[in-house]
């Protein structure tokens, strides 16, 4: 069950022509405070109609508008039907359709960029540095438009008409200066559209659309994972439909962090769940047993998931629902739901629920952010030190083994990653990193240790600052942290005598290593 599958009143509709960035545009536009929504850019003009947006975003995307296969819709149809702001590849679609002359371009625009306003600047500043990727330009712009700035190879970057905003760069990623106060412009000065989302709006909505889906006899078997975004789930179900009515279950797959399963489930009981821990480890590890491929390691996991509920179900009874913390992201990078954009990686906890489960599923985060369901959380009044967990992925340290996953593997990753995570809270860096963890290679090198050859493991560290996940930068560490752990781990970790820091930002890599 999706609780974010109509429209809000006041909302934005996003159509995604297939840009990497185009969840960034909605993750913007709420933390301005407006709802907005992600739909396939060749979605019907009576479906549109039916949600009446305030305003349409065309997203960028990776095609030209002169390409056979390249995503095109009536640009005049969605003006009649709202303001539409153009990004990107969709102004190059506005300014094709409405009279003007886009071209290829001999000198691509790619990366960072300097743009330089007209006297009607949009933001306070004349030279904004923002960030472009495009190899078509707009040479001509349409009748009626007026052109408002310009980039450093003096190509159209923002026109604006009664009608339509559109900039040739993306305002939606941090590398753009005023990004941010250009989005708030389109939304509230160019649309006239009034602030509808914040904690307890969504909330007041999820408790609403619960009371419409579920029976009051309806029992919720909701899977904890540890992690922030199930926690936030279990006690977001739990205050709405009652500790009764919720069943939580904690699976010790053998795959979690040092001394987690403990932790969690004294923190979860402290919040008032009713929790049950099932240790299940024996079952991942035989199922796992010289599996390599990530992809197959996901599957086999999210298969062990469900074959562990169905015993638990039999022993709770009467279950008509399967709650989990399925993220906005996770069904991103899973499947390509929104327009053309690209897979990036399968998540085991998307996809649906097997038939012979007789579950129905129950979401009630997937269309939100992390920052957002942390919110909640706040909203919740759930403790700080639940919420500000770093993210982990629900197949846990099975994708951070690199190659087969073993006991002996993930032991020496836990060590090594326990010290990691305690020198980042020792240091006070552990708040100032979207996520950080250790990954194990299945690399041996050679080294010296205790004047003996060694023959052992590489380690990889890997930290990085981010705002949702979708994009991310490596944390810059001073070099002594970094001689600091490498010199604990491999004195205090058997099996490891090579540590190594990942320098790799979100794109070109994932933030996770699998």
């Amino acid at each position: 069950m999706n609780l974010f599958d109509d429209a809000i009143k006041n909302s934005v509709v996003i159509l995604d022509f297939g840009s990497q960035y185009t969840q960034l545009i909605a993750r913007r536009l709420r933390e301005l405070g407006v709802y907005s929504e992600i739909l396939p850019f060749n979605t019907p003009l009576k479906s549109l109609k039916e949600k009446d947006p305030k305003a349409i975003v065309l997203s960028g995307g990776p095609h030209s508008v002169y390409g056979e296969d390249s995503p095109v819709r009536d640009v005049k149809e969605l003006l009649e039907m709202a303001p539409v702001l153009g990004v990107c590849y969709g102004m190059q679609l506005l300014c094709h359709q409405l009279g003007g002359k886009v071209t290829k371009s001999d000198l691509r625009e790619y990366g960072r960029n300097k743009i330089s306003w007209s006297k009607d600047s949009l933001v306070s500043s004349k030279v904004e540095k923002v960030w472009m990727s495009h190899g078509d330009v707009v040479e001509k712009i349409p009748e009626g438009a007026k052109l408002l700035a310009t980039s450093e190879s003096n190509h159209p970057a923002v026109i604006k008409s009664e009608r339509y905003l559109a900039f040739q760069f993306h305002p939606e990623v941090v590398h753009t200066e005023n990004g941010k106060d250009l989005l708030s412009y389109f939304v509230f000065d160019f649309c006239r559209i009034e602030k509808n989302w914040d904690p307890s709006q969504i909330y007041n909505r999820i408790e609403s659309k619960l009371a419409e889906a579920l029976n009051e006899k309806d029992t919720v078997l909701c899977a904890l994972s540890g992690g922030v975004d199930s926690a936030v789930v279990a006690v977001l179900l739990t205050k709405i439909l009652g500790r009764d009515k919720v069943k939580c279950i904690f699976v010790d797959t053998g795959l979690l962090r040092k001394n987690e399963f403990n932790q969690v489930m004294k923190s979860m009981t402290d919040l008032g769940l009713d929790i049950k821990g099932v240790d299940s480890s024996a079952l991942f590890y035989e199922r796992l047993a010289g599996v390599s491929d990530p992809e197959k390691k996901r599957k086999i996991i999210g298969h062990s998931f469900i074959d562990v509920f169905k015993d638990e179900i039999k022993k709770i009874g009467d279950v008509k629902w399967l709650a989990q913390g399925t993220l906005y992201p996770d069904v991103i990078e899973s499947v390509s739901p929104n327009g053309k954009s690209v897979t990036i990686k399968s998540h085991h906890n998307v996809g649906g629920l097997p038939e012979n489960l007789n579950l129905n599923l129950l979401e009630p985060v997937r269309e939100l952010f992390k920052d957002e369901v942390r919110e909640l959380g706040k909203f919740l009044k759930m403790p700080k030190e639940v919420l500000s967990r770093h993210p982990f992925p629900g197949p846990g340290l099975a994708i951070r083994v690199l190659g087969a996953v073993d006991q002996d593997s993930v032991k020496t990753l836990q060590d090594a990653d326990d010290i990691f995570i305690e020198a980042l809270k020792e240091k006070e860096l552990y708040h100032n990193i979207w996520q950080a963890f250790s990954v194990l290679l299945p690399v041996r090198t050679v080294g010296v240790q205790g004047d003996n050859r060694t023959y052992e493991k590489v380690l990889t560290l890997r930290a990085v600052t981010s705002i949702d996940g979708m994009t991310a930068d490596w944390y810059e560490f001073e070099p002594e942290f970094l001689k600091y752990v490498s010199n604990k781990i491999t004195n205090q970790v058997p099996g490891v005598n090579r540590v190594v820091y990942d320098i790799t930002s979100k794109p070109p890599g994932t933030i996770e290593w699998e």
